[in-house]
């Protein structure tokens, strides 16, 4: 299809045999790639982020840990998670977006090096091959620079970076010392030897295809860091790494584990909520996290749960506790309270997804 609007922009806009194919083999890249982005890539991205949403609006009612570190912290929703990965994919349709807007600028007519120099409407050739974003400036820089190929690549590397660190969360969340989820068997395979065994292969595969990624990304911009003006038999190493980059695999959701998510919780990770409850009586926050800490020690000194402390005890670490503190543990209250746009709240996440809800509707006019 490609090689056929070529030949026909051609033929409509006679060049009189003087189109070097310099100028050509750009044209051909940027055509290809402007239709992956809009027919494959960018369809793609936005049925995952769909899916994420989807997800995200049906089962808020999952609370999990979050976690720095690997460690346990703070009680979020299922859902919040989600979105976060959801949020990020979205600033990769921006940037595979912005990557198509520049890409979609015309080569053709630049001539080997030095242009056309019979009057060629440029335009009219750029209007008949659909490129939206005009013709190229320069046509030295025309035939020279891939910068285009370099930021699709670094587009795609960014979103397998995405996608491992979602791999990579799931296959924690699926292994036994997790169980939050689990993935369905046309995305996992059995063990050659142990039968009780379930791998989470395909996501595996996701994030060590990543590294390849990255690697193409760092391969274009070695070839082109020292090239000299116009163009050079090494831009033939664009394509490789190029068409690779867009041949990627997608998956998923997996089904989660609400029973498993919930007993995953702990109150030693409401200690901050602690601290917050202190901040709201007048505590400067310093002196609040001080407390709440020497909370968690008096627990440990006393081989107890931060929640089987009397009120007695945390009126020996301050006497700003009231009598309410006893009542903090409840870990439907402690996300609730982070209710600003963004949070984890119920509300807020609500919000989020209708947020996403607008976006994917402005993206598919």
């Amino acid at each position: 299809r490609l090689l056929s609007s070529v030949i026909a922009a051609l033929i409509a806009f006679p060049t009189d045999g003087v189109e070097g194919r310099n100028d050509q083999v750009a044209t051909d890249i940027r055509l290809w790639l402007m239709d992956y982005l809009s027919d494959e890539l960018l369809p793609q991205l936005r049925r995952l982020i769909n899916t994420l949403v989807s997800r995200a609006e049906s089962e808020t009612g999952v609370l999990m840990p979050g976690y720095t570190h690997l460690q346990r912290t703070q009680p979020v929703r299922w859902s919040h998670w989600l979105l976060s990965y959801a949020s990020m994919l979205r600033r990769d349709c921006q940037r595979l977006a912005d990557c198509r807007a520049r890409t979609a600028m015309c080569p053709l007519g630049s001539g080997a090096l030095a242009g056309n120099p019979f009057e060629v409407d440029r335009q009219a050739l750029a209007d008949a091959l659909g490129f939206t974003s005009g013709v190229t400036w320069n046509s030295l820089d025309a035939v020279a620079d891939r910068d285009f190929a370099s930021e699709f690549q670094f587009a795609a590397a960014m979103i397998g970076n995405h996608l491992s660190r979602l791999a990579e969360d799931l296959i924690l969340f699926c292994s036994k010392e997790f169980g939050f989820v689990t993935l369905s068997d046309a995305y996992s395979t059995g063990s050659s030897l142990m039968p009780q065994k379930k791998n989470a292969d395909s996501l595996e595969l996701i994030r060590g295809k990543t590294g390849r990624l990255c690697g193409h990304l760092v391969s274009l911009l070695m070839v082109q860091k020292s090239l000299p003006s116009a163009f050079n038999k090494d831009l033939q190493e664009d394509k490789e790494g190029l068409f690779d980059s867009a041949d990627t695999p997608w998956f998923e959701s997996p089904t989660v584990h609400p029973e498993a998510c919930a007993g995953a919780l702990s109150c030693d990770m409401l200690a901050t909520d602690l601290a917050y409850y202190l901040v709201r009586r007048g505590v400067p926050f310093r002196e609040a996290h001080a407390a709440s800490g020497r909370c968690v020690a008096l627990a440990e000194a006393k081989a107890c749960q931060l929640h089987q402390l009397t009120f007695e005890d945390f009126r020996t670490v301050s006497d700003t506790f009231g009598e309410e503190v006893t009542q903090l543990w409840d870990f439907e209250t402690s996300v609730e309270q982070y209710g600003a746009f963004g949070g984890t709240a119920l509300e807020s996440v609500r919000q989020q997804v209708a947020a996403f809800r607008r976006w994917l509707g402005d993206e598919q006019k």
